[in-house]
């Protein structure tokens, strides 16, 4: 009777302790894609990572859901400082852009033109279709989420802009 007692009497304890080491899981690892429940990352939680190797140096990210290297959706969001600069490129999938703060301009083509660009307040949202190419630049620090489905690429036009053949070197 008493075992029975102190059981009980940890049980609340127990069940806040689970829930908390299961939130924390949550916002240091990305949202499993598959998994078919709710699940939030707080924004002041989302930690960022430096890179990805294919931008610029200076760029941070976080996958917020799924896998980008694998098959399937994701979400990932992009930290970019100001002045910062992405080469004319192409992506093998769909992608899509919601801007979520600073100034973000963005255009397409295959050569990098600051006059055809259009600048996207932060509430903005382009569709970039498969194989489009298309290049963007911030004025202030930015942040942009990126939802698309894996695996994610990246090509630039002109192979010498490519940041992972610049680290190698």
């Amino acid at each position: 009777m008493e075992r029975y007692s102190l059981v009980r009497r940890a049980m609340p304890t127990l069940t806040i302790a689970a829930v908390a080491a299961a939130t924390a899981a949550a916002i240091t690892t990305p949202i499993d894609a598959h998994d078919n429940h709710h699940q939030v990352v707080p924004a002041d939680e989302v930690q960022y990572k430096a890179g990805p190797p294919t931008l610029p140096q200076g760029a941070e990210f976080a996958v917020l859901m799924g896998n980008p290297a694998e098959e399937g959706p994701f979400v990932m969001r992009l930290k970019f400082p100001a002045g910062f600069d992405i080469p004319p490129h192409r992506h093998p999938k769909e992608e899509h852009v919601t801007v979520l703060s600073g100034g973000f301009a963005m255009a397409l083509g295959e050569v990098h033109d600051r006059s055809k660009a259009e600048p996207l307040p932060p509430g903005s949202f382009v569709r970039i279709p498969t194989g489009e190419a298309h290049y963007a630049w911030t004025e202030e620090e930015t942040v942009v989420q990126i939802n698309a489905m894996g695996p994610f690429g990246v090509e630039y036009v002109n192979p010498e802009d490519d940041p992972r053949k610049k680290r190698t070197n």
